[in-house]
């Protein structure tokens, strides 16, 4: 959305820009009440602000469809190998 950490900070009502920097390095996850006004202030879902942290939870709570996936993946795109 190209928001400055400055504007974010303003709009979430923080005191200082170290927290979202915090939360963009993955050192730290905002409140649910800031991740609600971060998924309104971006337009998106919640989850889709931590799309990579949610694809790790959920191989980590449904390892067999974690397994499916690269099992399709692998016979949709098979790797490159000599004859």
């Amino acid at each position: 959305m190209g928001y400055s950490q400055a504007i974010v900070m303003r709009k979430l009502k923080l005191k200082s820009t170290s927290m979202i920097s915090k939360w963009e390095k993955g050192q730290k996850m905002p409140s649910a009440r800031n991740l609600l006004k971060l998924s309104i202030l971006y337009k998106t879902l919640a989850n889709e602000l931590y799309y990579e942290l949610g694809v790790q939870h959920k191989s980590e709570l449904f390892p067999e469809e974690t397994d499916r996936l690269h099992e399709a993946l692998k016979d949709e795109f098979p790797s490159n190998r000599s004859p």
